[in-house]
């Protein structure tokens, strides 16, 4: 990674101030779109997406972001076509053998969210290794979600919090937002403070649901693989224009 500032850009500024978010979070959608564009097969596009995941993890490290967590692979992404889903498998296995030892040096820890196991023993036991390589890193922490979807991550809470509360070690009466945030996946990380989607969709699609509550929600046009430093740069600086309220006044 090398630092690539773009104009006008908050580098500098200490992540959590009130015009750098700690955790932001992105829905890479538009890979699909940007290949049919060109006339090209989706895997192409794909391919695209992954460079601008490069190009987006180095400008969050740059800007001092403490967290970055992108929708990799939703739970219903599994009704995409075998092929595809075969391209997308195989690209994540290149992208981490590819990218591993940069992300090691650059200081980003890998985080893992999702049933990413219902990948297969090999790719599951490839990103397992990747996250205990990387677990003493603290410049940024990279959170990957894979086979996620936020409803189910919240019924596995309350099911945990139901178990305890029936086998009594735990009082239903005290049962609060922050129980209900501490059995979620995300739990340890700060709080989520900008949600992105690209390609122009204006959805949450079952990502960071619970996490997303008082987050700023930012929608643009562009296409994921055209998603690159100048891109994040703007977002930041829209982010910073805002006055955030957490339903205050």
């Amino acid at each position: 990674m090398t630092t690539a500032q773009a104009p006008d850009s908050p580098i500098g500024q200490a992540a959590g101030s009130a015009t750098v978010p700690r955790h932001i979070a992105i829905i890479m959608d538009g890979n699909g779109r940007w290949a049919a564009q060109r006339k090209l097969p989706r895997a192409a596009g794909h391919r695209a997406g992954a460079e601008a995941v490069r190009k987006v993890l180095q400008a969050a490290a740059d800007h001092g972001i403490e967290v970055l967590t992108l929708y990799a692979f939703s739970s219903e992404n599994w009704r995409r076509s075998k092929e595809e889903i075969a391209d997308l498998t195989g690209l994540m296995r290149f992208y981490l053998e590819r990218e591993l030892k940069t992300i090691e040096k650059e200081g980003v820890r890998l985080k893992l969210i999702g049933d990413y196991a219902a990948f297969g023993r090999d790719l599951a036991g490839q990103l397992e290794r990747a996250v205990e390589r990387t677990k003493a890193n603290s410049r940024l922490t990279l959170v990957v979600a894979l086979n996620y979807g936020s409803q189910a991550e919240i019924a596995a809470a309350a099911r945990d919090l139901a178990t305890a509360a029936v086998a009594g070690t735990i009082d239903p009466s005290t049962i609060d937002e922050k129980a209900i945030g501490d059995r979620l996946e995300t739990a340890g990380l700060p709080p989520l403070d900008l949600l992105i989607r690209t390609s122009g969709e204006v959805r949450l699609s079952n990502f960071l649901l619970w996490q997303a509550a008082y987050a700023e929600l930012l929608f643009t046009d562009t296409l994921w693989p055209d998603f690159d430093e100048r891109a994040l740069a703007d977002a930041l600086s829209r982010y910073a224009s805002r006055q955030r309220r957490f339903g205050g006044r």
